[in-house]
């Protein structure tokens, strides 16, 4: 069968979406599944923000195997492994009814993780040098897409069936995203024979790249920034005037807002970075960002709260296709399922940490000064990333690596 990149794209972005709907099904409910289901009365808000974060640790810290396992044996047999796991664990905790019981299988799913970083390294190495912006700027919206549906699937099973059936939809979604890595990816012909290097090995050879390291600083940058916001958003929104009984629903319109704006912008994104360079459109994305964030300091009102975080959806949705698109480019080939399961783990630990201290951050100041200090952050990495003359190094490692 002739190879078809285009085939692939599609392919991974149906299973992306999936995955990511999948897991956005029943996260958001959470906390209620730990206190009417599991019986968890006292410190629940502790008991949420363990679970919540526990995976993501877990997962941080498992990356790199796995990033090892897909350059050596392939990026396919990542998602087949993850996908079926996922499905299995997800259906498994329907039957939990002991806390400590549920926060071990939370510990595993974020062990047996990695479809989202493997279907981004098939993409990027399986996608030609001139189409790859594109490619993984589309990618980049599955992750949104699945971000802005699961929520509402999973509140209409939760409310027709209980919070408990939620876990059950989500292993029947994410088996879907399983059986498409099964029977319709493809990856090109891959070498199985090169020995697989020890992790402490990867690390130092990813360490010894200091623009690689720019780059996964970047990415915790920038997950950080958007989780920093996690746990404040719908008590900014009450502040700005919303009443309880309609903060829920307001807070979602205003959450699906940056999503929306991802899924219209990011693939655009991505062919501007083929045209202009990605380190462009990264500065770009950063300095929209940061002055989106400083502005939402003067929203006064919900409705202006949430046409000002559309538009710095739309120029924060340039970062991520950018960074994949640049990890591409500083990584050798036979080295980029492991660049890209780093990429995971500062993208794992930034979403552990971003909520808990945006938490005591929102405890200690008014939050709209949290706005105030992520828009200085994006902004001052913005300036960074432009004296560090990014292009420059961009063709230079290109030209060595062959691109």
């Amino acid at each position: 069968m002739i190879f078809s990149w285009k085939r692939n794209l599609i392919v991974l972005w149906i299973g992306v979406f999936f995955c990511s709907t999948a897991y956005s099904v029943s996260i958001p409910f959470m906390p209620i599944f730990l206190s009417t289901d599991l019986g968890i009365t006292d410190h629940l808000e502790l008991w949420s923000g363990f679970a919540f974060g526990i995976t993501f640790l877990a997962s941080a810290l498992i990356s790199p195997f796995w990033g090892s396992l897909a350059d050596k044996y392939g990026r396919k047999p990542m998602l087949i492994r993850s996908g079926y796991s996922l499905a299995a664990l997800y259906a498994l905790t329907y039957f939990i009814h002991d806390p400590y019981l549920f926060l071990l299988l939370r510990i595993f799913q974020g062990l047996l993780a990695g479809y989202v970083p493997a279907s981004i390294a098939l993409v990027a190495t399986n996608t030609p040098e001139e189409k790859s912006g594109y490619a993984l700027g589309i990618m980049a919206t599955a992750g949104a897409t699945g971000g802005i549906v699961g929520p509402l699937i999973g509140g209409t099973v939760s409310h027709l069936w209980g919070n408990r059936e939620a876990f059950l939809f989500s292993a029947a979604i994410v088996l879907i995203s399983a059986l498409i890595a099964t029977w319709l990816v493809q990856e090109q012909s891959f070498n199985r024979s090169a020995k697989r290097s020890p992790i402490r090995e990867d690390l130092r050879l990813a360490f010894s790249n200091r623009q690689f390291v720019t780059l996964l600083a970047l990415v915790s940058l920038g997950t950080f920034s958007v989780m920093i916001l996690e746990p404040l958003l719908t008590v900014y929104v009450m502040k700005l005037g919303v009443q309880q009984g309609e903060a829920s629903l307001k807070s979602g319109i205003i959450f699906s807002a940056v999503g929306i704006a991802t899924l219209l912008a990011a693939p655009r994104w991505g062919k501007i970075g083929n045209k202009i360079g990605f380190s462009k459109v990264l500065f770009i994305g950063l300095l929209g960002g940061g002055i989106g964030n400083l502005l939402q300091f003067f929203v006064t009102h919900y409705v202006q709260f949430g046409i000002l975080r559309f538009v710095y959806g739309l120029f924060f949705a340039g970062v991520y296709p950018s960074l994949n698109a640049l990890i591409v480019k500083m990584t050798d080939p036979s080295f980029r399922g492991r660049a890209f399961s780093l990429n995971q783990s500062a993208t794992q630990l930034a979403t552990m940490l971003g909520p808990i201290i945006g938490g005591m951050l929102g405890g200690w100041i008014p939050i709209r000064w949290v706005f105030l200090i992520n828009g200085t952050m994006l902004l001052i990495a913005a300036v960074l990333i432009k004296r560090k003359r990014l292009d420059e190094t961009v063709a230079r490692q290109s030209s060595q690596l062959g691109g």
